[in-house]
């Protein structure tokens, strides 16, 4: 029989199963956010997708007209994007159209605090750290999404294995603790519930669906990728990106193992290639976030399946478990 899972997580944001598909750069738009809230869970519209603020108002009024479920704006505080001025204004008109729901990455949420704390808004902070998590909970962040090495994306410098971090941050946070990287299905979702998560946070699992905006081409060579085919990229700079291997990583690795500085290193990554990638379908044009959890996966869903699968999946295993138990 399937379960149904309620968590810290699912009260404080009101959705059905604890899955969460976090803000990806340049893909987390409402068309692709809305069958994840649609689904039971909960996404995030990457604010640093859009131009302006303005830009960010409008896409806020097309999700609400695509599902009525929560939903989030992600907020990527990172260098190139100017903070804090911009961000702030970003700030400004989530609590003007009132969201509730905002996930921070990138660096320490405090110069956004105040905005989205006096609007009454729910502030869920992605970190990789258990150091970096206890600053946020002494900030007032409602939870934390910890990510581990195996995630795509930036994962920090610490090098610490999914589950290890988890353990770590349930032992020493009072806040809920979200778990981030390595999990697609049912067996790693009800593994981190089993260690302590409050929900589960996933980004390659749902890159890989039907509803996602990227290219076909790029989804082919998702479904290629094995557990070993990705790359830390901006190691030299400790700012670390797992991507699919694949020509813009090697040039990059390249590089860096020649001493480039930070400029020449940036600009072989940055400057939208991976929009652009992502809309011409050359997957080997762009650093292309991914997690070790591709190995895992060998098919194109839709949102709906994806959620449906993982928790089924998991109901199946806590039977078995169940089953294991001796009286």
């Amino acid at each position: 029989m399937t379960q149904k899972f309620k968590t810290k997580i699912t009260e404080m944001l009101g959705i059905e199963h604890p899955i969460i598909c976090g803000g990806m750069q340049w893909i987390s738009r409402a068309e692709f956010v809305a069958p994840v809230c649609n689904a039971g869970g909960i996404g995030f519209i990457t604010a640093e997708s859009l131009e302006t603020p303005e830009d960010l108002k409008e896409e806020i009024k097309k999700i609400r007209g695509l599902t009525d479920k929560p939903f989030g704006i992600n907020l990527s505080m990172i260098p190139e994007f100017g903070l804090p001025e911009r961000t702030l204004k970003f700030c400004d008109v989530i609590a003007e159209q009132g969201v509730k729901i905002v996930e921070t990455a990138g660096r320490s949420p405090e110069p956004l605090m105040p905005i989205l704390k006096q609007a009454g808004i729910t502030v869920i902070h992605k970190l990789t750290s258990v150091k970096h998590a206890l600053s946020a909970q002494r900030l007032g962040v409602d939870a934390v999404t910890m990510i581990g090495f195996g995630s795509g994306g930036h994962i920090g410098n610490d090098n610490v294995a999914s589950f290890i971090l988890l353990a770590k941050a349930v032992a020493a946070l009072d806040i809920p603790v979200i778990a981030g990287g390595g999990i697609c299905n049912g067996k790693g979702f009800l593994a981190a519930l089993a260690m302590g998560a409050e929900a589960v946070l996933m980004g390659t699992a749902f890159m890989m669906t039907k509803e996602c905006r990227i290219h076909q081409n790029i989804k082919d060579r998702l479904l290629e990728t094995s557990e070993t085919d990705t790359a830390l990229l901006l190691t030299t700079i400790m700012n670390p990106i797992r991507c699919i291997k694949n020509k813009l990583a090697e040039e990059c690795l390249a590089i860096e193992a020649k001493g480039a500085g930070f400029e020449e290193i940036i600009n072989t990554v940055a400057g939208g290639k991976g929009q652009l990638a992502y809309d011409g379908g050359d997957p080997d044009a762009a650093p292309i976030a991914c997690g070790q959890i591709a190995g895992l996966i060998d098919e194109i869903k839709s949102i709906q399946q994806v959620v449906d699968d993982i928790i089924d999946d998991a109901s199946q295993q806590l039977d078995r478990l169940n089953g294991l138990a001796v009286q």
